[in-house]
């Protein structure tokens, strides 16, 4: 492990104990804040903190025993660079497809598991559609937890 690397590896085992102690298979850490800006202030930046992946767009899934990057064409170069050595799996995209990580999670959470994503992020149509794929698999959606702030540095 390098010192690029390393941080990212601990970020995500704090964020992994996080989940364990709220009951949660895994959290969706979107490339979003309660505006639903194109460009986000630094403290909505829990993707690029958390994965080290610079990108403007891409969505961060951690799940106890996984953590995957979804990124479109327009970063797949960087994203491989930047996610190198970083345990994160690059999920590679279609550019426009901003669905792909619900079907993930849809197909690699466990039924009766719980999936959490902070709702002052997600919009209207997201979460439902977010919920909707997940009750259809038995998987239950929590958006009142903002499981990067307890991780976040004050």
């Amino acid at each position: 492990m390098d010192t690029r690397t390393s941080p990212i590896r601990l970020r995500i085992t704090q964020l992994r104990e996080v989940l364990a102690q709220q009951g949660v298979h895994a959290v969706l850490v979107p490339s979003s804040d309660p505006h639903l800006s194109e460009y986000l202030p630094g403290r909505w930046q829990g993707r690029e903190w958390f994965s080290g992946f610079t990108g403007s767009m891409a969505t961060l899934v951690v799940a106890a025993d996984q953590a995957v990057l979804f990124a479109d064409s327009r970063y797949w170069v960087q994203a491989e660079a930047e996610l190198a050595g970083t345990g994160i799996t690059l999920e590679k995209i279609p550019t426009g497809n901003s669905t792909a990580h619900v079907d993930w999670l849809a197909s690699h959470v466990p039924a009766g598991e719980t999936v959490a994503a902070d709702g002052q992020v997600l919009g209207l149509a997201a979460a439902n559609l977010l919920r909707d794929a997940l009750g259809a698999v038995g998987v239950g959606l929590r958006t009142d937890l903002d499981l990067i702030d307890s991780t976040w540095p004050k």
